[in-house]
Order: C-alpha cells, then sequence, then structure tokens
C-alpha cells in the first residue's frame, strides 16, 4: 500500500470514529498526477447528495503534459461506495451532528486509487491541548527510556 496524501489536520481537529475505504472517480489526466503525488487533502471534506458521495475541495495539481485534458483541480469528486453505506453514514450526519473527512489516498493492492474516508467528531480546544501534552510526556519516556538502554 503505497500512501500518497494524508491529512494530518483531520487527526488533530478531530476525533476519528469508523473509517471505510472508497474508489474515486477520476477523469482525464488526474491519475498521472497523483501517481507524481501532486494530490493535497487539507480542508477537504465528503458531501452527500441525492444519494451519491462527493469530496468537495481536494486539490489535485493539472499534470505538465496534459495541455487540453486537463480538468479543474479542485473539482467535486465522485467517491464509489455501496448504496448501504451512503445510507449508514448520510443516517449518521444527520441524526448525530458528525463530519464525513477524507484521511488517506493510496494505492491499493490492485494499483486501484483508494480514498479513506473517515466518520469524525470535532475536537474542543481543550482536548487538542490535552493531545499535545500527551504526546509531548511520551516523546519525553521515550527519549529518557533510549538513553536509559
Amino acid at each position: 500500500m503505497k500512501i500518497v496524501a494524508q491529512n494530518k489536520k483531520a487527526y488533530h481537529d478531530y476525533f476519528i470514529l469508523e473509517s471505510y475505504e472508497a474508489g474515486i472517480e477520476l477523469k482525464g489526466t488526474e491519475i498521472k498526477s497523483v501517481r507524481k503525488g501532486s494530490a493535497n487533502l487539507k480542508d477537504s471534506y465528503v458531501r452527500i447528495k441525492n444519494g451519491e458521495a462527493f469530496v468537495v475541495n481536494m486539490h489535485i495539481a493539472p499534470y505538465e503534459q496534459g495541455n487540453m485534458f486537463n480538468v479543474d483541480s479542485r473539482r467535486e469528486r465522485k467517491l464509489l461506495l455501496h448504496k448501504k453505506e451512503i445510507n449508514k453514514l448520510s443516517k449518521a450526519i444527520m441524526e448525530q451532528g458528525l463530519t464525513l473527512v477524507p484521511t488517506k489516498l493510496y494505492f491499493g493492492n490492485s494499483s486501484k486509487l483508494k480514498i479513506e474516508v473517515s466518520l469524525v467528531k470535532g475536537k474542543k480546544l481543550y482536548d487538542k491541548r490535552n493531545d499535545l501534552k500527551e504526546k509531548a510526556m511520551q516523546r519525553d519516556i521515550d527519549k529518557a527510556m533510549k538513553n536509559r538502554y
């Protein structure tokens, strides 16, 4: 599994509750640009409308040799999920006030592009501070253990 892009901001800003693997529908030279590593998931989210899931605000840079075949870099891209999964996700979003955020973009086993979509709940400011404090403490413990041996 080769990870192309990761949404580190999502791990900082949200509690990850559930994750789903989905395919993504790309046009033209977008896949070549992704293989080159020109994708960014920062500030992107998933919108469900008319029983279909779309990733919004995901940036895929235009392919340099693509000239007239390039498409808009921030267009909505359709996610390939089962109908049951889409219904379950839309129900969770509507009833519980959760958000759907893409966390990883990677090539799966059969070299097809996959996107990991996570159902998340927003963190409060004190939760973020607490996480940073725990990371710093764990880093200090690891450093002390390394020096000990």
